[in-house]
């Protein structure tokens, strides 16, 4: 694999481990990676860079470049993401940050298994946390319990008769602004990118419009390259990345078990995210302006 040039080799720059809503721990997630014949591989579990050791650490072991990342969600009208890289391993700073937002996230789950109680559904909050491994605890994690004592088919169902946005057991997480995630990334010396922009479900000219604004408040990527994307997706992402001067970023958002049709590299099967990526991101992390960009930003 060291041989090869950058058009030969693949990656994949949005994974998920056991320590938040993923099937696989670290190791067996580096290994799959490895297996899959990947160059390099991502962890960007949800509000924690909790996996991060562990996998670079088998990663080290077997040969295969492992970069942290995490992947948080700010306050927007509908459901936003964004991914951060570390791809100089400093990032410390934002371990507060996550802190405050695993805070939410355990609040947040006590209001739903509450109002679940409240309507009749069994289940407490050790049965979900024993779901996490030790990791986060979620709404997955929740829809998981709820399968497993019987209330709902499968986790879809539970989203859709309980979980899901407007549902009785839905309640809204409380989250950091735009400004701010990106914001705290920065400060960790990290590169934040807008994870599956597909999702935000807006016109070109709407996602053109919303990257203008978060270009000014310190973004510097994209997911263009996206397991979800049609052609005609990856083509206009590419042209708004170019237009907003902005680094591309591409994964599977690889779960395991609990996404089967998604495989890490491939998604769902034609997914290339070339090497050539991480170069771009690296080159970019070198950049004096980087670090006075953050400053001026804080």
């Amino acid at each position: 694999m060291t041989n090869m040039n950058e058009d030969e080799k693949y990656i994949d720059l949005h994974t998920h481990t056991t320590s938040s809503d993923g099937s696989m721990t670290p190791e067996e997630l580096i290994r799959h990676a490895y297996s899959k014949g990947l160059a390099a591989v991502a962890i960007t579990d949800h509000d924690t860079i909790g996996a991060v050791e562990q996998a670079i650490e088998e990663g080290n072991k077997i040969g295969i470049e492992v970069i942290a990342g995490v992947e948080i969600s700010v306050d927007f009208s509908t459901e936003l993401h964004l991914l951060g890289y570390f791809l100089n391993g400093g990032y410390e700073p934002i371990l507060r940050m996550l802190k405050v937002l695993r805070k939410m996230r355990e609040q947040r789950n006590s209001k739903v298994v509450n109002k679940l109680n409240e309507l009749g559904v069994s289940i407490s909050l050790d049965e979900v946390n024993s779901k996490a491994a030790g990791g986060i605890a979620g709404r997955p994690h929740i829809a998981r319990t709820l399968v497993e004592k019987g209330y709902v088919e499968d986790m879809v169902d539970a989203f859709d008769k309980y979980l899901g946005v407007g549902k009785p057991a839905y309640f809204k997480k409380s989250k950091l602004t735009p400004r701010e995630g990106i914001a705290e990334i920065l400060r960790s010396g990290g590169i934040p990118a807008v994870a599956h922009p597909i999702y935000l479900d807006m016109t070109y000219e709407q996602l053109d419009s919303l990257l203008g604004e978060l270009v000014g408040y310190g973004l510097m990527g994209i997911e263009a390259i996206y397991a979800g994307n049609t052609d005609e997706q990856t083509a206009q992402l590419l042209e708004l990345a170019k237009k907003h001067h902005l680094l591309v970023t591409g994964g599977s958002d690889f779960h395991g078990s609990y996404k089967p049709d998604i495989e890490i590299g491939s998604g769902r099967g034609s997914l290339k995210v070339p090497y050539s990526v991480l170069t771009e991101l690296r080159r970019a992390v070198q950049k004096p302006w980087v670090t006075g960009k953050t400053h001026e930003l804080i």
